[in-house]
């Protein structure tokens, strides 16, 4: 069986949110990533991937969610401990609050990143890359990869 994760490409003035992960974190410890948690049980639902990036934005980062998350691209992967995982990527651009790390435990550092910045840096995955490229065409076509 899969985890079902999903992640936020907060866009806001040409930069992206990301945060650095925490060394606690069981995946990826250390690492930049967008912003993103699992799908949790609640049994017969609708729009369950939309409210669980809102929640998981909400939990990590106190951003609340406004309007409807827009769907980028899914994939699959396993995790560092053999689970596999089918991963949702949104592109978020309206929201309020200003964003902090609500649990160290989670979340260690938040940066506001350019495209560019994201392309270049020394932490940045393939995967981190091309979530942001595919958000980008998104947000620029308006239409998913």
């Amino acid at each position: 069986m899969f985890i079902i994760n999903t992640e936020a490409a907060i866009y806001k003035d040409n930069h992206y949110l990301i945060c650095k992960r925490s060394e606690k974190e069981e995946h990826a410890p250390g690492g930049i990533a967008l912003i993103g948690g699992k799908v949790e049980l609640e049994g017969a639902s609708s729009n369950i991937l939309e409210r669980t990036i809102i929640r998981e934005v909400e939990e990590e980062v106190g951003l609340i969610i406004e309007g409807r998350p827009r769907y980028v691209h899914s994939t699959s992967f396993v995790t560092d401990h053999g689970e596999p995982v089918v991963n949702v990527i949104f592109l978020c651009e309206e929201f309020s609050g200003e964003p902090y790390a609500v649990s160290a435990d989670e979340v260690a550092d938040l940066y506001w990143m350019t495209p560019e910045e994201v392309y270049k840096h020394p932490d940045a995955k393939e995967y981190l890359k091309d979530y942001i490229r595919m958000a980008e065409d998104v947000r620029v076509k308006g239409i998913p990869v």
